[in-house]
């Protein structure tokens, strides 16, 4: 407890001498108005902390700057620009660590391609697989609307279970066909990205060599 009261002691005599120090160094507060004038004052003032202040010595040298108070909408304002910032560094941060990943997992330029080639081939076997079944179910289809038409040439009524058949039918053959559509873009982008990637793979590799020699 005598130790705390004896902290508390120093604390407040160090404060004190500071600002008898600051007083006795002549140290006073410069700041300019709305119209550019000059002011000086012995304290602090509401109007050299809206406008920005220096504390300046009994020479008439500048010991400090202090900007300006923020309005509130300025405020939110460099908040945003600080956040924006913030994301820049974390998006570069990223971007560098997916980097070092990259230069890691492929000693050379072989050994990417051939990690690129291997995707490719995944997409393309996808690609196969769903061809077959789409074509599988185009000819199911196809095999309903022609018994469809059999029985409408026989002046038949096409039971209504041949019509609910032909229309969901149609339903997989349309999403078939929208899942190769997807599949065939998945592969020209990943194509395009391989080309990138290799390129800015090179230049990693050329710029780690130079660090090197």
């Amino acid at each position: 407890m005598r130790k705390l009261v004896y902290a508390v002691a120093i604390a407040l005599a160090t404060t004190v001498l500071t600002a008898h120090a600051q007083k006795a160094a002549g140290i006073r507060y410069h700041w300019r108005d709305a119209k550019g004038l000059s002011h000086y004052s012995d304290s602090l003032t509401a109007e050299a902390m809206k406008y920005g202040y220096d504390l300046v010595n009994d020479q008439g040298y500048v010991v400090r700057h202090v900007e300006r108070q923020l309005s509130p909408e300025e405020r939110a304002a460099a908040d945003k620009v600080a956040a924006e910032q913030a994301a820049q560094r974390r998006a570069e941060e990223a971007r560098r660590r997916a980097d070092l990943q990259m230069l890691n997992a492929y000693g050379d330029e072989a050994s990417l391609k051939q990690a690129q080639q291997e995707e490719l081939d995944s997409i393309d076997q996808q690609i196969n697989t769903t061809r077959l079944n789409l074509h599988s179910q185009e000819k199911t289809l196809a095999d309903l609307l022609g018994r469809a038409a059999d029985i409408e040439r026989a002046k038949e009524k096409v039971p209504k279970f041949l019509v609910d058949s032909i229309a969901d039918q149609r339903n997989v053959v349309s999403s078939q066909r929208g899942t190769l559509e997807r599949l065939q873009d998945r592969r020209d982008k990943a194509e395009k990205d391989a080309e990138q990637q290799l390129e800015h793979y090179r230049a990693l590799k050329k710029s780690q060599d130079e660090q090197r020699h």
